[in-house]
């Protein structure tokens, strides 16, 4: 089996990204291009974290709006662990394989709770996240663009690379050869330590920028 090392410490540093492998192969090809990401990150004073979610039982929101008066999510399982660790977190990456020219469904099913329960909790904004896809052949970008519409919903800059951030193959083996894909995450793992940083001097003298929540707009009428 394919086995690849990465640094998840680096105690001494107070950046932190958080990753969440949406693949049910946590040795597989999205494992192989995070562990790229994750390296760079490393060497560029992030500190990382990754958490396996496609290995998990995880179901879908049921709109039921317990998280909104309680602060967690009705379901106690993973999501609830994880909110924490996205509250401390400066970025989130998530990785999914391609499925139908789509995301893993329970990488969405998680992120929808994820965000969802987190609405009151967990202040997103100038967070900055990324998508890593991988697939064998096609789908990706409908993957990608899938799972970038979680960050632009909650004020998060999306990172981007020099190509989109996608792997192909069928085996982490197979990412090996995928050198410009290898590429795409080392440059997307430099470009995001650096907007990381850059946001956090930012942060440091002017603080985030002010969110308007006031205006709701619906267009039913009552009867």
């Amino acid at each position: 089996m394919f086995k690849f090392n990465f640094n998840q410490t680096m105690a001494n540093s107070d950046y932190k990204v958080l990753l969440l492998n949406g693949s049910p192969h946590p040795e597989g090809c999205v494992a192989r291009a995070l562990s790229e990401l994750e390296r760079t990150l490393n060497e560029s004073g992030i500190r990382t974290e990754r958490v396996e979610i496609g290995i998990k039982d995880i179901r879908g929101c049921i709109a039921c709006n317990f998280c909104r008066t309680h602060g967690r999510c009705v379901f106690n399982d993973l999501v609830n662990e994880t909110a924490p660790k996205f509250a401390e977190a400066d970025g989130l990456v998530v990785g999914s394989p391609t499925y139908y020219a789509g995301s893993n469904g329970q990488a969405l099913a998680f992120l929808d709770r994820l965000f969802y329960s987190t609405g009151e909790t967990v202040n997103k904004t100038m967070k900055v996240g990324a998508a890593v896809i991988s697939s064998r052949r096609g789908g990706s970008t409908s993957a990608f663009d899938e799972i970038n519409k979680y960050f632009t919903i909650a004020s998060m800059p999306v990172v981007s690379s020099t190509y989109w951030n996608e792997v192909h193959g069928f085996t982490a083996e197979d990412v090996e050869t995928d050198l410009e894909g290898l590429q795409t995450m080392r440059n997307l793992g430099r470009n995001m330590a650096f907007l990381i940083k850059a946001i956090r001097t930012e942060k440091e003298k002017a603080g985030i920028p002010v969110q308007e929540r006031n205006s709701f707009t619906s267009f039913m009428t009552e009867k």
